[in-house]
């Protein structure tokens, strides 16, 4: 990657934290501040970056546009909306439609609960696979030699007294996931909300995604999020078949 290349991405990744001086940015860069106003102008020129008085800069409209062309552009995305709308319009709490990136999960749609209770993610987003139930589908439909590598990659941080810690233990629920068909994240990424998951599979059967729900404990204790199984299994179900898999 071009040095001017790698640093224009970290001006944006630094920036999608809020508005930012050049001050700021070249300290955080590491580089002088005409460096970083160079970029800034040429991706200010492109409306990647937007100034915000005489001293702070944003991200601009294009990056949101191309976000959001990119996420319109994803089959799996569209091809599941429909069951995935019906699922939180049915249950009332929040659904997710997750991805797998990089060791990581990406979160590419969500419909938010109608509780008050908010949770962290967002479209865009991504999230650890030892302890989200979404990650547990994901990797789970990895082949075992592929799965044993992305569990021996992971650094394993405790988020919550309930976080898997250690390669066996992801790797055995990893394989109990694989039978079961579903995977639960029992506050494991958040002490204060649990989750649900299950496979989006696509043509031939492999999965392309993986959708939750995802409930705060205070609303729903641990047999009543298992309840739910039935609605997510089904909502999966008419997802896969509306991504091309026939059931074979």
């Amino acid at each position: 990657m071009s040095q001017s290349l790698d640093r224009g991405l970290s001006v944006l990744d630094a920036l999608a934290e809020g508005a930012d001086t050049l001050d700021a940015l070249a300290g955080e860069l590491g580089v002088h501040k005409s460096t970083v106003l160079r970029l800034l102008r040429t991706l200010e020129t492109h409306h990647f970056v937007r100034r915000e008085g005489p001293r702070h800069y944003r991200l601009g409209s294009a990056l949101f546009d191309l976000a959001n062309r990119a996420l319109e552009n994803s089959d799996v995305r569209r091809s599941a909306s429909p069951a995935l709308a019906a699922l939180n319009a049915q249950t009332g709490h929040t659904v997710h439609l997750a991805t797998y990136e990089d060791g990581e999960v990406v979160y590419v749609d969500k419909y938010e609960g109608r509780h008050s209770v908010r949770m962290y993610s967002r479209i865009g987003k991504r999230a650890p696979v030892h302890c989200t139930a979404v990650g547990k589908v994901l990797v789970s439909a990895l082949d075992p030699d592929r799965r044993a590598e992305v569990a021996n990659a992971i650094d394993y941080p405790a988020l919550t007294e309930n976080t898997i810690t250690d390669a066996p233990a992801y790797l055995a629920e990893l394989e109990r996931v694989a039978k079961q068909g579903y995977a639960v994240d029992n506050a494991e990424h958040e002490d204060f909300i649990h989750c649900i998951a299950a496979p989006v599979r696509g043509p031939g059967g492999a999965v392309l995604a993986a959708v939750s729900l995802s409930v705060p404990k205070v609303l729903l204790d641990y047999e009543g999020l298992l309840a739910l199984l039935p609605q997510l299994t089904a909502a999966a179900e008419n997802a896969s078949i509306h991504s091309g898999w026939t059931g074979r």
